[in-house]
């Protein structure tokens, strides 16, 4: 009682005029009729919330009952555990249209890959020729190139192609420019229906992710590349693919290859997996796994190679993985009945070349001759055969019979591409005082009219090293 008649004696005593004015506008009752009004605004828009709140739990009650109900449904009526992922377990049981939906609604960084799996489902497989013999492969190759592409080539140097295929998934095409290195590869794709995939090799590339693509981190997509398309959708295909690698000798390839040089030498097809990211999201596309991609075993990569100052040596350990093919000169032109192409499966080759293995094995004669040269190729150049090079020939001699050619021309071929090329790396002034005592043993070891290939190679080699 006390406090408030001071407060009173102090404000009847106050001079202060502003004071006085602020006062009264506070105790007025139009003041405090507003302090009411703003009050029961509050306490209803306090009440408005609670029941909106409520209304929108029993929404959600309602929602999650029924999504159990079917997720319930969805695994042959087993309860929702506490640990039960409802989300996945919807989308294992979605629809294909709400799959589709939800990819568009979350784009997988992998456009073309995606594609490439929305479009290979419902793609038909058929259509093939499964009766086909090897020489009548060589053959229609050489006439549809000819009479539907006008590139004509010589039906040694087609048997010569389809027989490298047998031995091995890269093959080096070298030569002068203008002698159909490139179009050949192409006229082949063409003649199986399915586009060989052209890769412009590139001077600055040094690694895989120039073939194969790259994660960009500020666009959050991976940057894809037309030979990883191919390659993915390979993995779905029964067909033959062919990747050319043009001018492949501007750039390093021991560089640039160097993984799938090391994938392809795996004997066992299903381990060859290359890396493409280094991680793994839910909506990836589906055959990569763990972020790899298989390597097709349906895939040849076929790389031309020009040998001038612009280019790079190709090393041995190339070399020796691949089978190589000289084009030196032009076909003349001649005619051909106009011959469409054939669709063949990969299986349906591999059966061919298991084939020719069986029925066209190389003869015990030719073997000892090869031997005879061996050592002598030992003794005088400290150069082998060895074993990769043993099976590459004889798996090249049955092949390339099959396709229509003799024994002896498959043997001169390969020593002359394989053997004689070790040459170029020894002492050339060692090289050319050598060569006659070596064309004088090969004619002693296989016959005066004999090895033309390989004795014309030394010959070049001579005037050239």
């Amino acid at each position: 009682m006390y406090k408030f008649d001071a407060l009173n004696n102090l404000m009847a005593v106050s001079d202060n005029p502003v004071a006085d004015t602020i006062w009264t506008a506070l105790s007025s009752q139009i003041a405090i009729l507003i302090y009411v009004v703003v009050l029961l605004l509050a306490v209803v828009i306090l009440v408005v919330a609670v029941v909106f709140d409520h209304g929108r739990r029993a929404e959600e009650t309602e929602e999650l009952d029924k999504l159990r109900d079917y997720v319930e449904k969805v695994n042959n009526g087993k309860p929702v555990t506490a640990t039960s992922s409802i989300a996945s377990t919807t989308a294992v049981g979605a629809s294909a249209e709400e799959k589709e939906k939800d990819s568009e609604e979350h784009p997988s960084r992998f456009y073309m890959l995606t594609e490439t799996d929305r479009v290979m489902r419902n793609k038909p497989q058929g259509g093939f020729d499964e009766e086909i013999t090897m020489k009548e492969f060589c053959e229609r190759f050489r006439n549809f190139a000819a009479s539907r592409l006008k590139l004509y080539y010589d039906i040694r140097e087609i048997r010569r192609f389809v027989a490298s295929l047998a031995v091995s998934h890269i093959i080096i095409m070298q030569g002068m420019s203008g002698t159909g290195k490139t179009s050949l590869a192409y006229a082949f794709g063409e003649f199986l229906s399915n586009h060989s995939v052209i890769v412009p090799i590139q001077p600055m590339w040094k690694e895989r992710t120039d073939l194969v693509g790259y994660y960009n981190e500020f666009t959050k997509k991976f940057n894809e590349t037309t030979l990883l398309q191919k390659m993915y959708e390979a993995n779905y295909s029964k067909e033959i693919y062919i990747t050319v690698l043009d001018e492949m000798n501007i750039a390093r390839v021991e560089y640039y290859f160097a993984e799938f040089l090391s994938l392809l030498e795996l004997p066992n097809p299903e381990g060859r997996y290359i890396d493409v990211v280094t991680d793994k999201w839910d909506n990836d596309p589906k055959l990569l796994k763990k972020g790899q991609l298989k390597l097709p075993e349906n895939m040849w990569f076929i790389g031309t190679a020009n040998n001038d100052d612009s280019t790079f040596a190709i090393s041995d350990k190339v070399y020796d993985r691949a089978m190589i093919m000289n084009l030196d000169k032009k076909t003349h032109v001649f005619y051909a009945e106009d011959t469409e192409g054939v669709r063949i499966t990969y299986d349906r080759f591999k059966k061919l070349i298991a084939k020719a293995k069986r029925e066209y094995g190389i003869t015990g004669r030719k073997l000892r001759q090869i031997k005879e040269l061996d050592r002598y190729m030992i003794e005088n150049f400290h150069i082998t055969f060895g074993n990769r090079i043993m099976k590459q020939l004889k798996e090249y001699v049955s092949a390339y019979i099959a396709c229509g050619g003799t024994e002896e021309e498959a043997v001169d071929d390969i020593i002359a591409k394989k053997i004689m090329r070790k040459l170029e790396m020894q002492n050339p002034v060692y090289v050319r005082n050598a060569i006659d005592g070596l064309c004088a043993h090969i004619e002693e070891t296989f016959g005066q009219e004999k090895m033309t290939l390989t004795k014309d190679y030394l010959r070049h080699l001579e005037r050239t090293i």
